[in-house]
């Protein structure tokens, strides 16, 4: 009887141990729908980085569209981003440079400011371990890679298309500011068209970086204009920045002086409502899409991020638009590779990498 009992509880036991291998392990498998259904990101080294952009001065649709371009790239790798405004102080800028530091962000990108400015910070950040990509600023050393729009083709762009509209003589109005990288590197390109052309005299020439900078623009183009009243005073205008242009335009459309044609730098869905809009005087404009300048500048920054070599400089090839190209219909940036072969959707700083950290 004894010996019966003792095969039954073996038997027993070799059906139980054979159930519970045939069930299966919730654990893994909750572990597995878990990864399936956030898309693996927490396991990807890249993803939910902490992003800070400072800035300079936030203004004009410009840099609207160039905030939504970094936010763009920064949320399709998984990351978020603080945007730090200066309010075109560049001690605000510094000490946002230095917040964002000692907030502990995983990187930092910075639009426009100086070396001055600038310089102390991106060494500290290095120090700090939080990689820094640059746009538009003056700022050096081998940890940073600076971007730039290819600032002397643009100014170069606009100004062939305004010697050849006035025949390569007339008097022109500039307008620019110092003080900018990007507007250094335009009148570098400016003197020397002077200096080659010398049937084209410039008249008048003002610009000021403000909070109202196309408002204040209107005010000064407008007294040149009363400067100069007579048709033939002035054959064109041209304008080192796309807050310039807006301010010259409604100036010379107030006082019904629309034969001054406008030659501009940068585009913006504002700036393309002004250029379609009939007799418009500008007419001309080179640029980098601004969504592209934000988008590019993330993916160096999570280039360094991933520990990749990265270049010091990375210059970004202007397009140019003209008036003629565009449809009557209203259309917005967006819209623009329809119609200006070059304009957006750029690859540029995308690696493997970045590309799979994206389809997650």
């Amino acid at each position: 009887m004894r010996k019966r009992v003792g095969v039954l509880l073996i038997v027993f036991a070799q059906i139980a141990s054979l159930l519970a291998a045939c069930q299966p392990n919730l654990s893994q498998e909750a572990n597995a729908d878990k990864s399936k259904n956030s898309g693996g990101n927490e396991e990807h080294p890249l993803a939910n980085k902490k992003i800070a952009l400072i800035m300079q001065i936030n203004l004009g649709t410009f840099s609207a569209q160039y905030i939504a371009g970094v936010k763009e790239q920064v949320e399709k790798f998984g990351g978020e981003v603080q945007v730090f405004t200066s309010d075109g102080d560049l001690a605000k800028m510094s000490s946002n440079l230095d917040a964002a530091i000692n907030q502990k962000f995983d990187g930092i990108l910075i639009d426009h400011g100086t070396k001055e400015a600038l310089q102390a910070g991106v060494k500290k950040a290095k120090e700090a371990g939080i990689p820094v990509v640059v746009f538009d600023a003056d700022v050096q050393g081998e940890e940073v890679t600076v971007l730039e729009q290819g600032d002397q083709k643009m100014a170069e762009l606009s100004l062939n298309k305004l010697k050849e509209d006035i025949d390569g003589k007339g008097k022109i109005v500039k307008i620019w500011v110092a003080g900018f990288a990007p507007m250094e590197r335009r009148q570098v390109a400016y003197e020397q068209f002077l200096e080659e052309n010398q049937d084209i005299k410039e008249i008048a020439a003002f610009g000021a970086a403000t909070q109202n900078t196309a408002l204040d623009t209107q005010a000064q183009m407008e007294a040149i204009l009363k400067q100069y009243p007579n048709k033939g005073d002035i054959d064109a205008v041209w304008a080192a920045w796309d807050e310039f242009a807006k301010g010259a335009v409604r100036a010379i459309e107030a006082a019904g002086r629309t034969e001054i044609k406008v030659y501009g730098i940068d585009m913006s869905d504002e700036d393309l409502q002004i250029i379609q809009k009939p007799n418009s005087p500008w007419v001309a404009s080179a640029a980098v899409d601004p969504k592209d300048i934000g988008r590019i500048q993330v993916r160096f920054l999570y280039q360094k991020l991933n520990g990749d070599n990265t270049p010091k400089k990375v210059v970004l090839d202007p397009v140019f638009i003209e008036k003629e190209q565009l449809p009557e219909e209203k259309i917005t940036t967006d819209d623009l590779h329809k119609h200006v072969e070059g304009w957006g959707a750029s690859e540029q700083g995308y690696t493997e990498e970045l590309k799979k950290l994206e389809s997650k």
